[in-house]
């Protein structure tokens, strides 16, 4: 079995070796491509990524991992661009064209996989079940926990990704509101929105976030103008949801969780990390991936360091057993490559799925003839809020994707407001973003698609006010 190691250089080695120059000088596409929306070719490609999809959606009852289909229907498609283009004596344009999305994946593979080793390391080293401890022990009201846990989606999300705080505070939920399925039902659509709208106004927050941050369209600090149109997308339905909680305390479990040993320096390393990957693309106009990778050298330094002292700290805290079994865990030292291999490989393999999928229809000249009929016919502003309440049905990086490959012509405010309705348009269903979807698997039974879909008038309501803030604060920006 090959290690991960062994795994990734070949595969960084055949991006560099393979990508010719002309991928790197243009867009990418051939200069000359063929229109297939009218042709039987496009219609299949069209039917394989629906019901692609449809497994997609249905991922909670059939349990089938969601990157198999679209890894699948991503084969097929490019299969059948490339024969096409072989019967009219372009045999190479379809080659030059996936590398154009090979590479759009590689910067996001790489960016990502580093983020979920640095929120993988921070679990392994307890940092945020000791979060969790302490907000189970603090003797809050429902109430109050309620706005709470809500909070800390928001601030969290930006840093972090809303998947991973929604998965930390539907715990402490879960650890609180035992014999209370109305409370865990609402403090999850709570956590959902706000996870949902903290990661909107950050390019850390959301893979769309990311995705629009790393295409160079919008800068790192213009992001923080979407930080009061995000905020009010959680208030307003948090509010009217809070008057449903009852104000009574429920009981702690007393469970006292330590920190490991080195917990608290991953997170200062996470945050170098950051600060490195924002230099690099902001003053050296590097991709952010390239920031990220040297920040993983940070905590694989770091990692060697703890590998090395971690006997001989062992003896050092040998006259107290609970302490070296607190602070020191496993007596195996730390590896970092345990935590790079518990990365999310399902979620990184359906982006290269979506990714290509989404490429090859829109090679195809399907996403010109949409960027036509919403943002030439509709009008920017209604094609935009039209994006968001898509991103609840299908899913926002999809449709994120397609938007930036279109990549129609429209203000720095105007794609600030893509950027948002993409983010927080997910939250108007359970299905419509990642962070509901694992919510569902982790309070089953309790945090449903019909508990949510009860409130989402609600969450429309603070929806359409975001929107509306935004046209407000940002209106300068159109």
């Amino acid at each position: 079995m090959l290690s991960l190691p062994r795994v990734l250089l070949p595969f960084t080695a055949f991006l560099w070796c393979m990508l010719p120059a002309s991928v790197f000088a243009s867009s990418g596409y051939p200069a000359e491509t063929l229109d297939l929306t009218s042709s039987n070719v496009g219609y299949i490609a069209l039917l394989l990524f629906g019901i692609a999809y449809l497994f997609v959606m249905a991922e909670e009852y059939t349990h089938l991992r969601k990157s198999k289909p679209v890894l699948l229907a991503a084969g097929v498609i490019w299969v059948l661009i490339a024969a096409v283009y072989a019967r009219h004596d372009m045999p190479h344009a379809a080659g030059i064209a996936i590398r154009h999305n090979i590479l759009e994946y590689a910067e996001l593979f790489f960016f990502l996989l580093v983020a979920m080793t640095y929120i993988n390391s921070m679990e392994e080293r307890l940092v945020f079940q000791a979060l969790r401890a302490k907000l189970v022990s603090a003797g809050l009201s429902f109430r109050q926990l309620f706005w709470i846990t809500g909070a800390l989606s928001f601030v969290i999300s930006p840093v972090a990704d809303n998947l991973t705080t929604a998965l930390l505070m539907c715990a402490v939920v879960m650890a609180l509101g035992k014999g209370k399925p109305k409370f865990v039902s609402l403090a999850c659509i709570n956590i959902v929105v706000a996870a949902n709208a903290g990661g909107a106004f950050s390019p850390f927050g959301d893979i769309t976030t990311l995705m629009v941050w790393q295409k160079g369209i919008i800068s790192f600090s213009e992001f923080f103008a979407l930080f009061i149109p995000s905020l009010v997308n959680w208030i307003i339905p948090a509010a009217i949801m809070s008057f449903a909680i009852e104000k009574s305390k429920p009981e702690g479990d007393g469970e006292v969780v330590i920190m490991k040993r080195g917990g608290i320096i991953v997170i200062v390393l996470f945050l170098m990390t950051i600060a490195t990957a924002v230099s690099f693309h902001n003053f050296l106009h590097l991709p952010p991936m390239t920031g990220m990778m040297m920040g993983l050298s940070y905590l694989k330094i770091f990692g060697f360091y703890l590998k090395k002292s971690h006997n001989r700290y062992a003896k050092g805290v040998t006259y107290d057993p609970e302490k070296a079994k607190d602070e020191i865990g496993d007596p195996v030292s730390y590896d970092i490559f345990k935590n790079v291999a518990r990365a999310e490989w399902d979620t990184l393999f359906f982006f290269y799925g979506v990714i290509l999928c989404v490429g090859g229809l829109g090679f195809m000249g399907y996403l010109g003839m949409v960027s036509h009929v919403m943002y030439e016919n509709w009008g920017a502003t209604p094609a935009n809020v039209t994006v968001g309440i898509l991103s609840a049905i299908v899913d926002n990086i999809p449709v994120m994707f397609a938007v930036l490959t279109m990549m129609p012509d429209m203000s720095h405010g105007q794609w600030l407001l893509v950027t948002l309705t993409a983010g927080v348009g997910g939250s108007l269903l359970s299905i419509g973003s990642a962070a509901g979807v694992a919510l569902m698997g982790q309070a089953r039974g309790i945090y449903t698609f019909g508990a949510h879909l009860k409130w989402m008038p609600v969450i429309a309501l603070g929806y359409a006010a975001s929107i509306v803030v935004h046209l407000v604060v940002n209106g300068s920006k159109f």
